[in-house]
């Protein structure tokens, strides 16, 4: 379907639900009203360049959510901060892995996700509380009620983990980013619209957008954790598609401001295009996307990495503690 649709003109048919608005201030004041106790302690590693903390915070309910805090060694006054989300099953990983943003001098908290890091990468969050019966995965952990969605606890957490950066005192709070890649493109949006004073985003290949038509266009890993349970549970599609409406990407685009960049792969059999760019199309602040014709799910991998480096060294950067003018909406690929 993806290969026939003009992408760059698709807009999404998603619906978002009247009390959206509601249902996140209420969330999110509710895990607010835990204070923002830390646990940070210094990870031996032999770096001299970068320092590594193993850093726990309360995200959603109270509960314990794990992160690494890098920092840039011998850097005066206060840091930017970047908040990273991982992609799907994945973990915030090793002490000495992912040194790009704290080589690059800023403060870098990569946040758990609760429950995953058992596949690619590892994690060291549990989960504490759990759901009606779901296919396996994460996709469907309590997909027929808003109140249990499993992604209720990770946005929450997400937002949180922002909360926690801009508590320390060598953090500029006003210089704050978030980014991800696949489902950590899908938290960081989601953080992007509900932090509504971030300075900068980057989206890679977001998961998590345009749910539904996602859902029936992928017959893969992960969005065929929906369609399988589905399949078991005929009876239950107008639960399941209520619910997701109010975790849908384009919801939180619609509510987000800060300047973003986006990217994504024609290619792409688990993100389709055209969902990310459903999502783009809706992005309230500036915005830049680049498209990646000849890529699948790694998008532009380094390359997108190096744009948000120069990109976010304009905004976020010595010297630049506002941002200085509008991305532009960019088409080559």
């Amino acid at each position: 379907m993806a290969g026939v649709l003009n992408i760059w003109e698709y807009c999404s048919s998603y619906q978002e639900p009247e009390d959206f608005d509601d249902f996140w201030t209420s969330t999110i004041a509710e895990a607010r009203r835990h204070e923002l106790v830390l646990k940070i302690e210094p990870v031996e590693t032999y770096l001299v360049t970068v320092e590594v903390f193993d850093v726990t915070f309360p995200g959603f309910g109270g509960h314990p959510i794990r992160a690494l805090l890098r920092l840039p060694q011998h850097c005066k006054g206060k840091l930017p901060a970047v908040v990273q989300f991982h992609g799907y099953s994945g973990g915030r990983g090793a002490a000495m892995e992912d040194l790009l943003w704290s080589s690059a001098g800023y403060a870098h908290l990569y946040m758990d996700v609760r429950g995953q890091g058992g596949d690619w990468t590892s994690g060291h969050t549990p989960v504490p509380v759990g759901s009606r019966p779901a296919y396996p995965g994460f996709l469907t952990k309590g997909i027929e009620n808003r109140d249990d969605y499993f992604y209720r606890r990770v946005y929450t957490d997400a937002v949180r983990a922002v909360d926690t950066v801009r508590s320390l005192d060598f953090v500029d709070p006003e210089r704050v980013a978030v980014i991800g890649n696949s489902q950590g493109a899908g938290i960081a949006l989601a953080a992007a619209g509900l932090v509504p004073d971030l300075a900068a985003a980057h989206f890679q290949a977001p998961f998590l957008a345009d749910i539904q038509q996602a859902t029936r266009t992928v017959r893969a890993f992960a969005y065929e954790e929906i369609t399988k349970y589905l399949a078991a549970r005929r009876d239950s599609a107008d639960r399941v598609w209520q619910t997701l409406a109010y975790f849908d990407g384009i919801a939180f685009a619609r509510r987000a401001q800060a300047p973003a960049w986006f990217s994504a792969g024609q290619l792409d059999d688990v993100v389709p295009a055209h969902a990310v760019f459903g999502a783009y199309h809706e992005y309230r602040g500036p915005k830049q996307i680049r498209l990646w014709e000849h890529n699948g799910h790694e998008a532009g991998g380094a390359e997108d990495l190096a744009i948000a480096l120069s990109a976010f060294a304009k905004v976020l950067g010595p010297g630049s503690p506002t941002y200085p003018g509008s991305p532009t909406d960019t088409r080559n690929s």
